[in-house]
């Protein structure tokens, strides 16, 4: 499969995971084509492909009926690994979710390349949040605020994806 079918499939994917899902008001194929702009944005990457696949399909494990195995089966080990590396385990409340997902992501590396294109989407996935919510959620942006310091510690990377964190320190910290 060539890297634009990969980048397809994973899109498709994702949008028929999703289904009638929203995101705020709008579509949720809105937040996802957020997540895949602020990656595209970040310098040539020889992942690029795989970077744009782990974008599309980040919330699938989280949010629909997809399993890792179907994730496996289509996308192959590295792009499954980095989707669930970034999905929050189950817990009783959001913030205990997040405070096991946040363990998690303190784990992982710049190699394999499945952890550092987790740490990557990770970072843009905060990013379009913030971003929605500064645009028309203040109570969601103090959330994200709140967070803001427990996330960049676990996955912040120096010269992994610096602009992301440049912006989410500006809108977050």
């Amino acid at each position: 499969m060539t890297s634009g079918g990969s980048e397809a499939a994973a899109r498709d994917f994702a949008l028929a995971a999703h289904g009638d899902q929203r995101y705020g008001e709008r579509p949720y194929a809105a937040h996802l084509e957020a997540v895949v702009a602020i990656v595209a944005s970040l310098p040539a990457d020889d992942d690029a492909a795989a970077l744009a696949a782990v974008a599309w399909l980040h919330d699938v494990l989280e949010d629909t009926q997809t399993t890792a195995e179907a994730l496996r089966e289509r996308f192959g080990e590295v792009i499954a690994a980095a989707v669930a590396h970034l999905s929050d385990p189950p817990g009783a409340s959001r913030r205990e979710r997040k405070a096991l997902l946040h363990r998690r992501l303190a784990g992982l590396e710049h190699e394999p390349a499945s952890e550092r294109l987790a740490l990557i989407v990770k970072a843009a996935d905060r990013l379009a949040n913030a971003r929605a919510s500064a645009a028309d959620n203040p109570r969601l942006l103090a959330m994200y605020r709140g967070e803001h310091g427990e996330l960049r510690a676990a996955a912040l990377r120096p010269g992994l994806c610096d602009p992301i964190w440049a912006e989410l320190d500006a809108l977050l910290g």
